[in-house]
Formats: C-alpha cells, sequence, structure tokens
C-alpha cells in the first residue's frame, strides 16, 4: 500500500511580485509525496483565488481521493477523480515523479522527449512607476536575460513601455495584462506594442470577455491564459487568440499538459509554457514540455528567497535542466 502525505509550505520572495492583480510576498504551495516500495515520489501545486482556489480548499480536495491513491490509484483514473487545477496537479505530478524513480529514469523520459542543454526563460518584471521597471529591465538584460515578461496594470501604459523598450532595446518582450484592460482602446494599446516591437500580448480583457477579441484584428499575436485551461477551452478561443499559455496549475497537471498542447498546435495555435511563483519541484514536473513551446516563462522559483533542495539550476534567464 502506497503512504500519503499532503502538506502546505509558504516559501519567502525576495522582492515583492506585484502584478494588476495584487502583490505577492510569499509563494504558498501545497505537497504531496507518495512512498511506495521504498521509493518516493514528489508532487507541488500553488493554489490560485483567480480560479476559486485556496491552501484550505486544495488540501480538502486531495483529502478526499487519499484513499485510492493509497489503493494505487493510476494517473488516468486521477483525470476523472479531480477536476483539472491545483489539486490534479499535485497529485499528478507526484505520481509522474514516482514512476520515474521507481523505473530509475526522468519524467522527460517517460514523456518521451528529450530535453534540451539549455531552456531561454522570461524574466518577470512587476509593476512599479515606469523609471523603475526600465531599471529593473535593463538590470535583467544585464544579467543575460534575453526575454523579458512584463507586467502591465490599467495605467502608465504608454510610459512604462517606452521607458522599458528605451532601456533594453533589443530585447525580446512580451506583455501581460492580467485580465486588467478594457475593449475600449484595446486597438490603439497593440499598435502601441506593435510599434514598440513587442512579441505578444498576453490576455489583456477578463476570460469573461473574450467574445469582444472575436474577429478584432491586430497587429501582434495575443495569448490566452486565464482563458485557457484544458483542451475543452480551445474550441472557445479559436478566431479570439493566437496562442494559449500552458499552466500545470490550470491544466490539473502535466498528463493533461501534453495532450493540450498537442491538441493546441495541432488546431493552429502557437503554445506557451507558464508557470506560477513555486519552488523548482513544480518547474521540474512541467520540463517534459519545454521543447515543445514558443515561450518559457518558468521563473517562478527565482522569485524566491531561497528554493527547495536540490533546486533548479537558474542562471538570469537561463535553466538548466
Amino acid at each position: 500500500m502506497r503512504k500519503v502525505k499532503v502538506y502546505q509550505e509558504a516559501w519567502p520572495l525576495h522582492t515583492p511580485f506585484v502584478i494588476s492583480r495584487g502583490t505577492r510576498s510569499e509563494a504558498v504551495v501545497v505537497v504531496v509525496e507518495l512512498e511506495e516500495d521504498g521509493v518516493k515520489g514528489v508532487g507541488e501545486c500553488t493554489p490560485y483565488p483567480r480560479y476559486g482556489e485556496s491552501d484550505a480548499s486544495v488540501l480538502a480536495q486531495i483529502t478526499t481521493i487519499i484513499p485510492q491513491l493509497e489503493q494505487g490509484m493510476t494517473r488516468e483514473a486521477l483525470q476523472q477523480a479531480l477536476p483539472a487545477g491545483a489539486a490534479r496537479n499535485a497529485v499528478d505530478s507526484a505520481l509522474w515523479d514516482l514512476e520515474a524513480r521507481s523505473k530509475r529514469t526522468s519524467v522527460s523520459h517517460l514523456a518521451d522527449v528529450e530535453l534540451p542543454e539549455m531552456v531561454t526563460t522570461a524574466q518577470t518584471v512587476g509593476i512599479a512607476p515606469p523609471e523603475q521597471m526600465a531599471a529593473a529591465a535593463a538590470l535583467l538584460w544585464q544579467k543575460g536575460a534575453r526575454l523579458l515578461k512584463v507586467k502591465l496594470d490599467d495605467r502608465l501604459i504608454t510610459e512604462r513601455m517606452v521607458a522599458i523598450r528605451s532601456a533594453v532595446p533589443e530585447a525580446i518582450l512580451i506583455v501581460d495584462a492580467n485580465e486588467a484592460w478594457k475593449s475600449e482602446g484595446l486597438a490603439a494599446r497593440c499598435q502601441l506594442l506593435a510599434d514598440l516591437n513587442v512579441a505578444m500580448l498576453e490576455q489583456p480583457l477578463p476570460a469573461s470577455e473574450d467574445s469582444s477579441l472575436a474577429n478584432f484584428i491586430h497587429p501582434l499575436p495575443i495569448c490566452a491564459d486565464e482563458s485557457c485551461h484544458t483542451r475543452e477551452s480551445l474550441a472557445a478561443l479559436k478566431g479570439r487568440y493566437d496562442m494559449v499559455n500552458v499552466k500545470l496549475d490550470k491544466t490539473g497537471g502535466l498528463t493533461e499538459a501534453l495532450a493540450l498542447t498537442q491538441a493546441a498546435r495541432e488546431q493552429g495555435f502557437d503554445v506557451m509554457l507558464g508557470c506560477m511563483l513555486c519552488t523548482s519541484r513544480a518547474i521540474a514536473a512541467a520540463l517534459p514540455l519545454a521543447a515543445k513551446v514558443r515561450f518559457a516563462d518558468l521563473d517562478g522559483p527565482t522569485w524566491l528567497a531561497v528554493d527547495v533542495e536540490p533546486a533548479l539550476h537558474f542562471e538570469t534567464g537561463r535553466l538548466y535542466p
């Protein structure tokens, strides 16, 4: 019989993480440990209030399936036992890790994926006054980051973006509004970003207002984040988005994330791989997707004051699997 352990952790950040939805000073994660025949697999998730999740609700969800897990629940059975979301991700990740360790191989090998030696990851520039954001972008560039993800709310769009582009004229910029914008004025903002050679705009409008993007002519790609969770999301995104952001905490784990990535590409969407604020455990679980996407945004652990041990090897803008 498997042993199952579920618990919460809080990891302080070295710098406040500021997006349109608020400010975070720590990463709160839920961890699942599965032990069988002396081998232990570990999975991690980050509950996200935007999706109605809390650490308590995620712990409660996982608790409901502990008896099945103890009796040998498979990844396939898990897909039916829990809905997509953080709770299923922690368990799915632990099951992948347990199988890989039991077979003395890697999760990537199980998923039939060859990892690159280095993954270029976006480094996030949080919301601040324009001059501070420009200085932060310049510092990240100096340290080696070449892909920068700029967080914006509904204020000072032009001032912030012009300052950042002036500070890092050669950087690849992607912009994430986290649902903070309105349809009025969106066309002008898209043109501004295109004129500044921004590579992609992520989730400008609330997911409930996706209909405003239908037949909306835009000069740069628009990526769905909050609007895309699983393969079932894709039909509603056709004609509205050009790209989807795949995150294990939304899909409910690598099992569905692999299927979503394949289905999205088959349906003509570009794919981005994202993460929440998390430790290296959560990024390790997502690595099999890293070679399948246009952009990887896996800098979650780089915001932590201290990462889990053993930690993945990050350098500014680079991850070495």
